[in-house]
């Protein structure tokens, strides 16, 4: 089923500079589509994690001389969603408790039933009731994963989302998440040109200059594999990086 774009789902600038004491890492106009797929990549250290932090307003470590402004010119606060590299699970709570987490901390009934399905299209239904101590990392990769696609935010931030999974696991995730996510405004952190290739309508490279566009291909995400643009577009694309991390 087709599903239209979240009204709510504004497109995101970020302008600026961030600096650490002394030193600039990153010098950047990002801007995301409204309800749409951005992926960055670019090599480590370069600060692509760091974009996604200074737009969840989180710390950084660091100081931003810059902007942060929604297409609809509203608050972003309250209206995202954020995955870490790290799976950030609270370990004494169990998988089902952890996916439901943000209901429970804004005083509202939680919605189990919702929370069950997307445990089962994770593949952890069976291990709901297990704490994450119990879980292999592409496990709690995946209990992080339905956590934010629980949320169902308009605005939705993932770090490198896919990275503790193998192949198989890692495309059904890719379709699971365009599918959950469809029609929200949306940025990938990923070293992965592949999954560019595949989610992106739109790609980034970034150096600590700028953020450079890169073509994706004509055809709508999310795209087959096997799709001649595709891998047409992962391999320039790969080509591209390994030149970046060369120079």
């Amino acid at each position: 089923m087709t599903r239209n774009p979240d009204p709510a789902a504004p497109g995101i600038r970020l302008c600026g500079t961030h600096g650490i004491a002394q030193s600039v890492l990153f010098d950047a106009d990002i801007a995301l589509g409204a309800a749409e797929w951005t992926c960055l990549l670019g090599p480590s250290g370069v600060g692509k994690s760091t974009v996604l932090r200074l737009i969840a307003g989180l710390d950084t470590g660091g100081a931003f001389d810059g902007t942060i402004t929604a297409s609809d010119a509203a608050p972003i606060e309250g209206r995202l969603g954020y995955m870490a590299q790290s799976d950030l699970l609270m370990p004494w709570l169990s998988v089902m408790d952890n996916v439901v987490i943000g209901a429970k901390l804004r005083g509202e009934a939680p919605d189990h039933a919702r929370a069950r399905s997307l445990l089962d299209r994770v593949g952890l239904r069976a291990h709901a009731d297990k704490t994450p101590a119990a879980l292999s990392g592409g496990m709690r990769q995946r209990a992080a994963l339905a956590r934010v696609l629980m949320e169902d935010r308009p605005i939705v931030l993932l770090d490198e989302p896919f990275s503790a999974l193998d192949a198989g696991t890692r495309a059904d995730m890719q379709e699971l998440a365009a599918e959950v996510l469809h029609g929200k405004t949306v940025l990938l952190v990923t070293h992965d040109p592949a999954e560019a290739a595949r989610l992106g309508h739109q790609i980034l490279v970034m150096s600590a200059q700028e953020a450079t566009p890169w073509p994706a291909p004509s055809t709508p995400p999310i795209r087959a594999i096997e799709a001649p643009d595709t891998l047409a577009c992962q391999s320039a694309l790969l080509a591209h990086l390994r030149e970046v991390q060369a120079a």
